[in-house]
């Protein structure tokens, strides 16, 4: 039994004994996330009680906890109900007891570190993207039975909530979260109390605890600060993700990667992979070379090295804003007595961390460390590969741009947590048995043509209904909450339609990603509303809380709330997370992505679109750059260009342009048998070519043959 299973089972137990002796099974079921994309998982919890799992913001455990005598007593006299469970139980058990897989094995696992995890809406420890590959990654992991061990922190307040005030502002506010509340588990010793590592930090030593989450057949360990024992800056450093304030981050990152590694020690895990994915876990290379050197008796140098051949590196955004720098005395003050014990200069490691170690001018970058401690490295789609070796050309001084040894990694998402429910059905109908572990090979794909146009159409609008039924209750909500005008908060309520195209963008609302574009020409884009063949805009995003010009981006959107048709046609989604990203990626027909080029890393919101039956209208930039194909969706020019101002009005007339004479009139243009004939071709082509491409199960199968292989 693996460090903190135990745990688990003992925190099962425990909320099984409140329960009806046949409800047992759900209990054990709920601290183990598999049930979240297991077929029926979702339903099952939900049918206990309806309100108080929407309530409970799907938290298994929580509804376990909260739900009613009365509630539970009628789901012990559920037989239909108790069979469900029984059957997901035995699923899970069963999945548990595969074989493992792949080129490293339980005993020498893969150690995975990230910041953020977007495992499931209940976890509330994720922000956006990176989150959500990270949570996809683990779970395809899982599902691949690749021994992997994941690190994180546990946010007791996580990423902020949002709230759009009367004006249109942004505002911030956060929630806290109480882990007991939550499947997760802290890690207990030998003597039954809970195992902590300890680490210092600045002029501090801080403590953290672990809690153990289940992702499957993937323990995720979660450091935790929040002790009595720490003081009360120690204790804010796993209070809120990407906190704002600079000593707070930098903070973070050393408990992440210094207590990281600690932990893994303390669990008696020994990786044979470490791969730290974004440069926030950078500092895990610097505690992996302390054992080098205790145990090793080895120089600085010579244990780094050793580190460096078992450690790869992902790196995210060609962003510079992504690409965390600090004053090198910040970086000395926060690891001098760490690196004190050790008997290392400051300037050793922080020399690492420049592009130009003999530049003292220059910060300290977490990239440029982790990179440089690293035996492999990559970006996450062809093109962004291309930028990074660009940009960190300066770290290889002599070589070619195109010999700086940073390779490629598609993003990829996992199929069985963002597939529709209808979609899934008629993938399980058509593509065989057991077809998403085959999801990587295209021959999977190829029985899609032989699905009837009018089966393709009918899921289409299924999953398409079921967004607008969510979306004319939440506007309200969101609305009302607003201080809207009665009529404005009934207008989308009554007009959102099921039958009319709806298109999507949503994502983090910075200015590269170009929110903007869509309300450049404000009459073209009101004139996409009226008509006969009306669209139909949903949109959703957070701005960073000290991103002022993101906000206005936002601000701009909503001073268009009264012109005619856009209380009707536009809605703003507020607070989005990963649950309203599920529901938007599998209703909406077009899913826009703007980015300025080469800004765009990857992307995986437009994957997961496609597995739905979504069509793009996306810059061919990240992932799209590879995916177009011409017949599978329609695209803007991915070129660079310096005069920002005049790349926007080319973009912005272009996708204008797309609406209004290629994607309105195919979605709209049917048959006497009222089919989109043309429309239902382009998302075959989609599903066809990006399903297995996009998987990330070629993903991670790229991962095993690029870089999880110990090279000779």
């Amino acid at each position: 039994m693996g460090p903190g299973e135990a745990d688990l089972d003992r925190a099962a137990a425990a909320l099984a004994w409140r329960l009806p002796d046949r409800l047992a099974p759900l209990a054990r079921l709920a601290y183990n996330y598999r049930w979240c994309w297991l077929p029926g998982g979702s339903d099952l919890f939900r049918s206990i009680d309806p309100r108080r799992w929407r309530l409970c913001g799907g938290n298994a455990v929580r509804l376990l906890q909260e739900a009613s005598t009365e509630a539970l007593m009628s789901a012990a006299d559920d037989s239909a109900l108790l069979g469900t469970a029984a059957a997901l139980e035995q699923m899970v058990r069963d999945d548990l007891a595969r074989e493992p897989s792949g080129p490293v094995t339980p005993d020498r696992p893969v150690a995975f570190f990230c910041a953020e995890y977007a495992v499931h809406q209940s976890l509330p420890i994720y922000s956006g993207g990176l989150g959500a590959l990270a949570g996809d990654i683990l779970k395809e992991a899982s599902d691949r039975a690749l021994p992997l061990v994941a690190v994180g922190l546990m946010y007791r307040r996580g990423y902020f909530r949002q709230r759009i005030d009367a004006t249109g502002w942004q505002q911030e506010y956060w929630v806290l979260t109480d882990p007991e509340r939550l499947p997760a588990a802290l890690v207990t010793g030998d003597d039954g109390l809970p195992l902590k590592v300890t680490v210092p930090i600045g002029d501090t030593m801080a403590t953290a605890q672990i809690w153990r989450v289940q992702v499957g057949r993937v323990p995720l360990f979660l450091l935790d600060s929040e002790l009595p024992e720490n003081d009360e800056l120690v204790r804010w450093t796993t209070s809120r993700l990407y906190d704002a304030d600079p000593d707070t981050r930098l903070a973070q990152y050393a408990l992440l990667g210094l207590g990281g590694v600690a932990a893994l020690q303390a669990l008696e895990i020994d990786p044979g992979v470490v791969h730290l994915n974004e440069g926030h876990a950078a500092f895990a290379s610097l505690a992996q070379a302390q054992s080098a050197m205790n145990g090793g008796g080895r120089s600085f140098d010579d244990a780094l090295e050793s580190v460096r051949q078992r450690t790869i590196f992902t790196t995210h955004t060609p962003v510079p804003a992504g690409n965390d720098t600090y004053p090198p005395d910040q970086v000395a003050a926060t690891l001098r007595p760490y690196l004190d014990s050790l008997g290392i200069d400051a300037d050793a490691v922080v020399r690492r961390g420049r592009t130009h170690p003999d530049d003292p001018g220059e910060p300290f970058g977490v990239t440029q460390f982790a990179l440089r401690t690293s035996r492999g490295a990559n970006g996450v789609s062809r093109r962004h590969g291309v930028v990074a070796r660009e940009m960190w050309q300066g770290l290889w001084p002599g070589r070619p741009v195109d010999d700086v040894p940073i390779t490629h990694v598609t993003n990829g998402v996992h199929i069985p947590s963002w597939v529709g429910a209808p979609m899934r059905a008629l993938l399980d109908r058509y593509l065989g048995a057991d077809w998403a572990r085959r999801a990587d090979d295209p021959e999977t794909w190829r029985a899609l043509e032989q699905v009837p146009d009018e089966e393709l159409w009918a899921v289409r609008g299924e999953q398409r209904r079921r967004l607008v039924d969510f979306v004319r209750e939440r506007s309200v909500v969101d609305r009302l909450a607003r201080g809207d005008a009665r009529q404005y908060v009934r207008s989308a309520a009554q007009a959102f339609d099921p039958e009319v195209l709806t298109v999507g963008f949503a994502r983090r609302v910075a200015t590269y990603k170009r929110l903007n574009l869509l309300f450049h020409d404000p009459e073209r884009a009101l004139g996409l509303l009226a008509g006969d063949r009306p669209v139909q805009f949903l949109i959703a995003g957070k701005a960073h809380p000290r991103d002022d010009e993101g906000k206005r981006l936002v601000q701009q959107m909503f001073a268009l709330r009264g012109r005619p048709g856009v209380g009707e046609r536009v809605v703003f989604l507020e607070d989005y997370d990963l649950g309203t990203a599920a529901r938007l990626v599998r209703g909406c027909d077009v899913w826009v992505n703007v980015p300025r080029p080469p800004l765009e890393a990857s992307g995986t919101s437009g994957m997961k679109s496609v597995l739905n039956g979504g069509v793009q209208l996306s810059v061919l930039d990240g992932w799209w750059d590879e995916g177009y194909d011409g017949a599978n969706g329609w695209a803007l020019s991915g070129e660079v260009d310096g005069d920002h101002g005049a790349q926007d009005h080319r973009h912005a007339s272009e996708l204008y342009r797309l609406l209004e004479d290629e994607v309105v009139p195919t979605f709209y243009d049917r048959d006497d048998a009222g089919l989109p004939r043309e429309w239902i071709a382009r998302l075959r082509a989609s599903l066809i070519t990006c399903g297995p491409a996009f998987s990330a199960s070629r993903m991670l199968a790229d991962y095993e043959r690029k870089l999880y292989v110990t090279p000779a």
